[in-house]
């Protein structure tokens, strides 16, 4: 591992040992580095161990994060640590509650909220372990603070557009706009416990004004906005689950799906499942799972099934 000394702290010899893989051209810039978990696998470490290690390599500007892809070789070595990632010398730098929970949503958004610990968030920071408790009282308050702040990251107009179609549209992109920016939302709570985070209420507020005034009983206005609250986070529970399944493999899904081709082919051949096969030698090009695409098209759907509750209730479109 390129150890440079028996007491040298174990993230200070993963921080060498990454910085020589770099530059021996083993990883290059936009290169994927190994997420907190390979690396704790790999040395042994615990988790905050690891986190440091990356931490530290952010700071000297070796390392970005980057939502959803995790962390990568910067471009340009060495650059600069920015204002915010610089540790402090002497005092500790000040803290806000702000600072805390903006720390621990790239985290959550780089490295999937798996990773997220208090500790890893003091780290990031570079304050005492102890420092983030001051502000927020455990991880779970913490989570909720990061989901109340990533829900009021979109708002919406004074004025809505014309029709409860268009309102609906407009709310549904939204969430998912949302869940493409931060997919650990779909991870906090099932949809048979909803939280009751203000700025999450804003979004069920504008949905159900949307479906407001039609003549439908509030039991059919509320299945009507679970349902497309539903649609946005079954799709978003999957971009969570990708990113950590690739976390831990280190396989992306197309090198996954490589190697699943032969499973495929078999499962193809069998008699036992011909409309399989008939779709399969259809897509003999492959098919390519487009969540953007499936978004679109679910809700589409949904909205059309909505129409016809609509117009047979109160014949308002």
């Amino acid at each position: 591992m390129g150890a440079t000394g028996t007491t040298e702290p174990p993230y200070r010899r993963i921080v060498a040992e990454i910085r020589r893989r770099i530059a021996a051209g083993e990883l290059a810039p936009g290169d994927r580095v190994p997420s907190t978990r390979q690396i704790a696998k790999e040395w042994g470490v615990a988790l905050a161990t690891a986190t440091k290690a990356l931490t530290t390599l952010r700071l000297e500007g070796v390392v970005e994060a980057r939502p959803r892809v995790g962390t990568v070789v910067a471009p340009g070595d060495g650059a600069p640590a920015s204002p915010e990632r610089r540790p402090a010398t002497g005092a500790e730098p000040e803290l806000t509650r702000e600072r805390v929970v903006r720390a621990a949503t790239e985290i959550a958004d780089a490295e999937g909220l798996a990773a997220l610990s208090m500790r890893g968030v003091a780290v990031r920071l570079g304050v005492a372990a102890m420092s983030p408790y001051r502000y927020v009282k455990s991880k779970d308050d913490l989570v909720l603070l990061m989901a109340d702040a990533a829900f009021g990251e979109e708002t919406y107009p004074a004025a809505p557009p014309d029709g409860w179609r268009a309102r609906l549209e407009l709310g549904a992109r939204a969430l998912w706009t949302l869940h493409r920016r931060h997919p650990w939302l779909a991870q906090i709570s099932p949809l048979t416990r909803p939280l009751m985070l203000p700025h999450l209420m804003v979004h069920a507020e504008w949905s159900l004004a949307a479906l407001d005034g039609h003549g439908l009983a509030p039991e059919t206005m509320m299945d009507m906005h679970v349902l497309l609250y539903s649609h946005v986070q079954g799709l978003a529970v999957s971009l969570e689950q990708e990113a950590h399944a690739e976390a831990e493999t280190g396989l992306t899904e197309d090198e996954w799906m490589d190697r699943q081709a032969a499973a495929v082919r078999e499962i193809a051949a069998s008699s036992r499942y011909p409309t399989f096969r008939k779709v399969s030698d259809a897509l003999a090009g492959g098919y390519d799972l487009r969540l953007d695409e499936l978004f679109e098209l679910g809700l589409g759907s949904l909205l059309d099934g909505f129409t016809a509750v609509i117009e047979g209730t109160s014949g308002v479109e």
